[in-house]
């Protein structure tokens, strides 16, 4: 990073989970250990083999009070988008803060929409219309001039809603990376700002697999857990007798801006992206590198990104997807980068309580990362009971941990090798890096 480069800070932060309709609910639901994995109410599931999911329950985008009746045939992904989004925007004060538009961008991570993949062939033809009256399209809208027709969205479409709705007019891209996307994301809005190219971002990411195509795939991959008997237990990071994760959806955004501008609006600073790393392990298409070398890279890079040292580091929030090689992997990474120090790291996986909402996983995770730096909180790992000698670090067992946090970080590997990670900290006024 270069030496001029801007610091970047959050600003406001919005969750949709299956914990809760809120980054609060969310955040009480992770502190209690309370799990939201149940059945599958999405679809008829009971000829499936697996029949549990982690899924967002009683809620729609009206309950944000915002244009409500625009959204009701949008995808899951897009509606937890918008939703996050708008919380986000509210606890920044985005509406009074005045952001210049072609300095203000939006970066997500939101995957494929599986349930209307059949039917784009029929919209194709119908996308080209001129919006009725030559009216712009308004938020909920397409140039169609009516209600976006189911098959028409896809995973970018998104980000252009919450942009066209809040005006931001500056970069706007999505990420598909697997599970590392929405960190990418994040990592990538936070880079635009310090490069100077916007003020602010909002980043962040959604998704959605329940579905029967989501489900049925993953299990043919033989990622996902089969303890059907025992859904809220399914999900085990790093227990010795995990067997798969379980699939979960919801999304999480949030205000990113250079510290000068959220400083100049006396907006209220929830933590600094402090530092940012990626890297592939170029090994195989489906595998990851064996010793770890791609993910320990990440992190590394994300430290010196951050210019922090191991020891600075009070808690790891790691992708612990609760499959058998993954879990032991991430150990692995966790103890070639951390060393000695890695014995006093305080390590969990919230996935044991929301599931593995892939590309929406890395934003999930990083607003419990961000709750933990403001309430010195750390979530536990729940359903951990017998412990694995391949997993022998602190996985907060089952209790949530009252501990000051400086400095934390999160981290996902994705399918395929993609890895990324961030640093978060405490925001301390000082003069720019």
């Amino acid at each position: 990073m270069i030496e001029s480069a801007r610091r970047v800070v959050i600003t406001g932060a919005g969750c949709v989970s299956p914990l809760g309709p809120t980054a609060q609910t969310t955040w009480d639901g992770l502190q209690r250990g309370r799990s939201g994995i149940g059945p599958i109410t999405l679809f008829d599931a009971g000829a499936f083999p697996v029949r549990m999911a982690a899924e967002v329950r009683d809620w729609e985008l009206a309950c944000q009070g915002e244009h409500a009746d625009s959204w009701q045939h949008v995808p899951r992904q897009t509606a937890f988008a918008i939703g996050a989004s708008l919380e986000a925007a509210r606890y920044a004060d985005l509406a009074g803060a005045r952001v210049e538009p072609l300095r203000f961008g939006v970066y997500f991570g939101c995957g494929e929409i599986f349930p209307e993949l059949h039917e784009l062939g029929r919209v194709v033809a119908g996308s080209i219309a001129r919006t009725k009256g030559g009216d712009e399209p308004g938020i909920g809208q397409t140039p169609v001039g009516g209600r976006i027709p189911d098959g028409a969205e896809t995973p970018d479409m998104a980000c252009r809603h919450v942009a066209a709705f809040l005006g931001a007019e500056g970069p706007t891209a999505n990420f598909i990376t697997g599970c590392t996307s929405s960190t990418q994301a994040i990592g990538n809005a936070a880079e635009v700002i310090r490069r100077g190219e916007a003020d602010v971002m909002l980043a962040g990411g959604a998704h959605s697999m329940i579905h029967p195509m989501g489900v049925g795939g993953l299990h043919r991959l033989g990622v996902l857990s089969l303890q059907n008997d025992r859904m809220e237990g399914a999900m085990r990071p790093f227990d010795r007798d995990r067997d798969g994760f379980v699939v979960g959806e919801g999304g999480a955004v949030f205000v990113l801006e250079s510290a000068e501008h959220a400083c100049r609006r006396k907006a209220d600073i929830w933590a600094e992206v402090a530092g940012y790393g990626c890297t592939h392990d170029a090994f195989r298409v489906t595998d990851p590198q064996p010793q770890a070398r791609g993910y320990s890279r990440c992190i590394q890079q994300a430290l010196r990104d951050a210019r922090l040292n191991v020891d600075d580091i009070d808690y790891f929030n790691a992708h612990g997807s609760a499959t058998p090689a993954n879990d032991r992997l991430e150990t692995l990474a966790l103890r070639g980068v951390f060393g000695r120090a890695a014995d006093s790291l305080a390590v969990s996986s919230i996935k044991s309580m929301v599931g593995h909402a892939t590309t929406a996983s890395g934003a999930i995770d990083m607003m419990a990362c961000l709750l933990t730096l403001r309430r010195n909180v750390i979530p536990p790992t729940i359903n951990y009971r017998t412990p694995d000698p391949q997993c022998d670090l602190d996985y907060v067992p089952n209790v949530a941990r009252e501990k000051d946090c400086r400095h934390v970080v999160t981290g996902n590997l994705g399918f395929g090798g993609q890895n990324a990670a961030l640093v978060l900290s405490q925001f301390q006024r000082r003069q720019p890096r």
